[in-house]
């Protein structure tokens, strides 16, 4: 399956914070932010999930679920969303299933060094399941602002 905007988003099912495992399909009739991430804890993917969580109740206002997505365990998941409080669930990819279902498992480069990874990547879907728009290769800085003025402007 190929994620394509305007095409429905592949269903999946992951582990999340809350201990349960959830569905794609489980937030049909909601606006879906899903958002994949490298690794909690880290600079980047802190702020990231720190902005997500101070515009939280505007997207909440505007029947917007948001799930973020790594491949840590979710013991690190509840401890960085403790550390943040974070008020939405973060879901445990481990074996990468979810992330190569969404074409974000990447051969990344960091210092020379050559590895697989999360390519940080955002996809905002319709309350029908249908993929809205795409980020790939995400820059942190103000990408929180551009989802949400996507959400109000075009959904």
């Amino acid at each position: 399956m190929t994620v394509e905007v305007g095409k429905t988003a592949p269903d999946f099912s992951a582990l999340a914070s809350n201990g349960e495992t959830v569905s794609l399909s489980d937030f049909k009739g909601k606006n879906v932010i899903l958002y994949f991430y490298p690794k909690d804890m880290t600079p980047g993917c802190t702020t990231e999930a720190c902005d997500f969580r101070d515009r939280y109740e505007e997207f909440n206002g505007l029947d917007v679920v948001i799930l973020g997505v790594s491949t840590d365990p979710i013991e690190r998941h509840k401890k960085f969303i403790e550390k943040h409080t974070l008020p939405f669930l973060l879901l445990s990819d481990e074996d990468h299933k979810v992330c190569e279902l969404y074409d974000v498992w990447k051969l990344k480069k960091n210092f020379g060094k050559e590895y697989m990874g999360i390519e940080r990547s955002t996809f905002v879907m319709n309350k029908e399941g249908i993929i809205m728009k795409e980020w790939r290769k995400v820059r942190v800085k103000d990408h929180v602002e551009q989802a949400l003025t996507f959400i109000k402007e075009e959904m």
